[in-house]
């Protein structure tokens, strides 16, 4: 088979970066330089690095990353995403390096071992597990599952749904593969972890009891919430997103923190494509819903069930942030990189919280995604393709700051060119 139609087969690979050799050369050497500078890496010893790797992307298309490298650019990935508005602690990121792990037994076992140490009783540890990179014309181990923990979304018969909406398609492939849900189902039934080995074939692993960690949620003035049933899962663990590291990717490497309330609350329970439940919220609050109420019960009803789902997991001892804090947090990130001299790459309509936005200091904030590497990303049709070297904070002349463009435009030019030639 033609790379090029394997890449097209291979669904992991279909979401990799294409990159020339010179790109990824590239992005090698500035993370590479990257690492020497933050961490004090003696000059003789980080060209030395340097040079070898160049010499090793040149002879196999690819390079192995120490493991200070791959825990230094795991965490300068989450630095990088401009998505996340919870990178204050960047640098409390726990890097496993399991790129020794290879079968999606093992790559399971990792996974949930993983989980049961994030959750920590409750004070919950952002940590990341990074498995075998990608190589030349090789797909390895993934984990197809969106994230570890979610729950099933059913289409019945009649048209309605139950449970996750945006994960129907998800529970019918894990129907097909063998998953059996519950005698009776619910709106709130976790499913398994699907792993894709290096094949493309699928394995399911059943979610162990121990990781269950749900949360009810209640409202402490409110008591018909609870007649509701609402929950949810302790620990967001992102499992299907790619990291990018000085030029090699890194297809399977799940990675945690824990729960800003507007996730869950403002989003998660209200979304019209998720749960969609703000009128039947409202309504056991006890606000009018009907066509001629004030429109603001929307509002009302979003911030209690906010202040339910703060309350629920406080009570339990879990850890949550609530969207006023988290924007503080962030605002404190924004100083600290200031003070370090590095320019702020953030995504406005990521960062902003979706609830009370005006009254939180990010919504004021000027933003730019500076689409900086390392990183992680979907795909590349979605984001990947937008990854680059960035050089705005290092001092070079107006003549090289004309090629750095000048070399952005055309290697834009070709990606879409080849996007048009593959459709």
């Amino acid at each position: 088979m033609a790379v090029d139609s394997f890449v097209k087969a291979d669904p992991v690979l279909r979401r990799m970066r294409r990159i020339s050799p010179g790109e990824q050369r590239e992005e090698a050497v500035s993370f590479l330089e990257t690492f020497a500078r933050e961490t004090a890496q003696p000059a003789a010893e980080a060209k030395a690095r340097q040079r070898a790797v160049v010499r090793e992307l040149r002879r196999t298309g690819t390079y192995v990353h120490t493991a200070e490298e791959l825990a230094f650019g795991a965490r300068l990935a989450w630095r990088n995403h401009a998505r996340c508005i919870g990178r204050l602690w960047w640098k409390s990121l726990e890097v496993y390096d399991c790129r020794a792990l290879a079968s999606p037994a093992q790559i399971a076992g990792q996974v949930f071992n993983h989980m049961e140490g994030a959750f920590a009783g409750g004070r919950i540890r952002s940590r990341i597990s990074i498995f075998a990179p990608a190589r030349p014309g090789q797909s390895p181990a993934t984990i197809e599952s969106p994230q570890v923990l979610q729950y099933a979304g059913y289409l019945r018969e009649d048209g309605t749904i139950l449970g996750d909406r945006q994960n129907i398609e998800l529970t019918r492939t894990a129907i097909a593969l063998g998953w059996a849900p519950p005698m009776e189902r619910s709106a709130f039934d976790l499913l398994p972890l699907i792993v894709r080995d290096a094949e493309g074939h699928r394995h399911l692993f059943e979610i162990p009891d121990a990781l269950r960690q749900e949360v009810a949620i209640e409202h402490p003035d409110f008591p018909g919430l609870g007649t509701l049933g609402l929950r949810w899962y302790a620990v967001p663990c992102v499992a299907n997103m790619h990291l990018t590291i000085g030029g090699i990717e890194y297809p399977c490497a799940p990675f945690n923190g824990h729960y800003m309330a507007t996730e869950i609350a403002s989003r998660d329970f209200a979304d019209r494509k998720r749960y969609d439940l703000l009128p039947q919220i409202a309504e056991a609050f006890g606000f009018d819903t009907s066509e001629n109420a004030d429109p603001l019960w929307r509002d009302r009803a979003l911030t209690e069930l906010n202040a339910a789902v703060l309350h629920s997991f406080r009570a339990q001892g879990v850890d949550i942030v609530d969207h006023h804090t988290a924007s503080e947090q962030f605002m404190e990130f924004v100083k600290r990189e200031q003070r370090e001299g590095r320019t702020l790459s953030a995504d406005w309509s990521w960062i902003v919280p979706p609830q009370a936005s005006s009254a939180c200091p990010v919504f004021h904030l000027g933003m730019t995604n500076l689409n900086a590497v390392p990183n992680f990303f979907i795909s590349r049709a979605i984001d990947g393709n937008d990854l680059r070297v960035i050089r705005v904070d290092e001092r070079r002349n107006r003549w090289l700051r004309r090629y750095d463009r000048a070399k952005q435009r055309w290697r834009d030019w070709r990606r879409r060119r080849d996007h048009l030639l593959q459709h």
